[in-house]
């Protein structure tokens, strides 16, 4: 099961790696973690994506994170319908023969050439996890000389309530 929690934290050194510190220590791996500034200012939102075998571990973690001094909300959206993006940068490998083919499976992707060089092609595409490992599937034989991607972020659709056990309060 794929846990997707979303964090709102002070915008202080060392909150990011206190987080880290706290999974690391329970032996959770992070498959993704994204952190940016919110809405708020002096409030960067994290979104940390675990792969676990029991509902359980996401409440665990939940409640650990709350302990965090620095930590203003915790919001599991693992089960929720939610919009989530990634983004992907792929160095291609691009000759003026293959060119055009690549610019065909650009299109329906909706992805875009953001670099051309004479022998390289670098694409950036945006979407779900599952778009985008599509799109590097296809791009694999004409050879990817680099890739770069980031890691999911997330919230609920629409004006759901999040699950939370902590509120947001800004002073």
């Amino acid at each position: 099961m794929k846990g997707i929690l979303t964090l709102m934290v002070n915008n202080r050194p060392g909150v990011l790696n206190r987080i880290t510190n706290l999974f690391s220590k329970r032996n959770y791996n992070i498959e993704s973690i994204t952190v940016g500034h919110s809405e708020q200012e002096g409030i960067s939102r994290i979104t940390v994506v675990v792969q676990v075998d029991d509902e359980k571990v996401i409440e665990q973690m939940t409640k650990q994170l709350n302990k965090q001094i620095d930590v203003l909300k915790v919001m599991d959206i693992s089960n929720q319908s939610i919009v989530s993006r990634e983004l992907a940068l792929i160095k291609v490998l691009a000759t003026s023969q293959n060119r055009s083919e690549i610019y065909a499976l650009i299109e329906p992707f909706r992805a875009s050439a953001i670099d051309v060089s004479k022998d390289s092609l670098t694409v950036q595409i945006t979407g779900e996890s599952g778009k985008i490992e599509a799109f590097i599937e296809l791009l694999k034989p004409y050879g990817i000389k680099e890739l770069a991607r980031t890691g999911t972020t997330a919230f609920p659709r629409g004006t759901q309530r999040t699950n939370s056990n902590k509120s947001l309060s800004i002073v």
